[in-house]
């Protein structure tokens, strides 16, 4: 069933009686070219590339619960390629150009609105900072503007100015970048890959991995041993524990990552304003409500829920710049776990074992990267070699010194 604007009207006057499942439920079958661990729009996107962009359809991608059911719903939708660093900026410029592109691409309302970011410029260093990443960005084929005090006030006139600990002294603007409805994504990607023929398997959790003489020969999973040609698993938060069971340790901490949602409001916030002297990020949904996050919980943790002082902190954030929302009342609030590597870039590549291939490190910049992580791991994962925006994203660059350290923190998981 292809979707479009003539088949909402025809489906309207014929009572809504036409409408199929979005993709299908599959059994596993016993062997496949490709199993896809994880059921994310990281696993989604690579199983859609993979038959789309390289003709591999054998490919099953298993979930061990619901699709939709992960950090792809529990994030706070930004999409944006505004790095520095020349190991990033062209992966997430590509990443950008994708989603502009992946409703059309994969026939599905995705809701991609490049409603425009701006991060907020509080101090003269911070201009000269910013100054250089836009920079960084244009000359990768990014879009970036720098806006000064003036232009901020005539787009936000009701942000908090006159703070003399904040002041607002203008902002880094990317207009392509916005937002993405999440779910969406999930389903979106999961039925363009259904479509090609690839095997989406709900309820069914990796036990295991079965390997001989250094080559990986399938999963063990709950609903039975699933043979595979390749492997490559894309879990996010459960990276280190899933990896574990093939015997390898992860450069990679679980954090959990929490965001909120207010009662829906009248439509003020245009784009996607970022706290420049703390953490704190924030958009408005179609449905009004205001969309904000902030740091990570500084602990290590496998639960889907946060604390109360990251809660105060991110608070703290949304009162520095738009004093007006504390008048708002939160709705709901989630955690989400994140795989946080060492130098808070990813990992796209192969592992020491034949056929078994990784995607993890994501940080909590995962979801604006799904389009490119898909792509990037699809190619890995077809041709055995690193996709050309993706060849700094390897495993080993812990251990020779390559690291693609964007904030300058070093190597400290909790800080990136």
């Amino acid at each position: 069933m292809t979707y479009s604007g003539f088949r909402v009207i025809r489906e309207a006057l014929r009572g809504d009686l036409g409408w199929g499942p979005a993709w299908r439920d599959a059994d596993p079958k016993d062997h496949y070219d490709v199993v896809i661990v994880g059921g994310g729009g990281h696993g989604l996107a690579t199983a859609h590339y993979l038959a789309s962009r390289y003709g591999v359809t054998n490919v099953a991608v298993i979930e061990k619960g619901w699709i939709g059911g992960g950090n792809v719903g529990r994030n706070t939708t930004i999409i944006r390629s505004n790095y520095l660093l020349d190991g990033n900026e062209p992966f997430y410029e590509m990443s950008l150009k994708l989603w502009e592109g992946l409703e059309q691409d994969i026939n599905y309302n995705a809701m991609v609105s490049q409603r425009g970011i701006i991060n907020l410029i509080h101090s003269d260093a911070q201009r000269d900072a910013f100054i250089r990443r836009g920079n960084a960005m244009i000359l990768n084929g990014a879009d970036a503007e720098l806006l000064d005090e003036a232009a901020m006030r005539r787009e936000y006139p009701w942000l908090n100015y006159e703070d003399a600990r904040f002041p607002i002294k203008g902002g880094l603007a990317q207009r392509r970048g916005g937002t993405v409805r999440h779910d969406a994504v999930a389903w979106g990607y999961a039925r363009a890959a259904d479509r090609r023929g690839v095997d989406i398997i709900q309820n069914c959790e990796v036990t295991g991995f079965r390997t001989k003489n250094g080559n990986c020969l399938g999963v063990d999973t709950s609903r039975g041993f699933i043979g595979a040609g390749k492997v490559g698993v894309a879990v996010a938060g459960n990276s280190s524990r899933v990896m574990a069971l093939a015997g390898m340790r992860l450069p990679i901490e679980s954090h959990v990552l929490q965001a909120f949602v207010t009662e829906g409001l009248k439509p003020i916030l245009p784009g996607v304003i970022t706290f420049g002297a703390g953490h704190f990020y924030v958009s408005q949904s179609d449905k009004g409500g205001l969309v904000f996050g902030g740091d990570i919980d500084g602990y290590n943790s496998y639960a889907q829920r946060g604390n109360l002082p990251v809660v105060e902190d991110v608070c703290e954030g949304g009162m520095a710049i738009m004093p007006m929302i504390g008048r708002a009342r939160l709705l709901r609030m989630w955690g989400g776990i994140m795989d946080m590597s060492m130098d808070g870039s990813p990992i796209i590549d192969r592992t020491h074992i034949d056929g078994l291939y990784l995607n993890a490190g994501w940080c909590y910049g995962g979801f604006k990267a799904t389009p490119a992580s898909g792509l990037a791991f699809a190619h890995l994962l077809a041709t055995n070699a690193p996709h050309d925006t993706a060849k700094a994203y390897r495993l080993n660059r812990f251990e020779t010194g390559h690291m693609i350290d964007e904030k300058g923190m070093g190597n400290q998981p909790n800080l990136h």
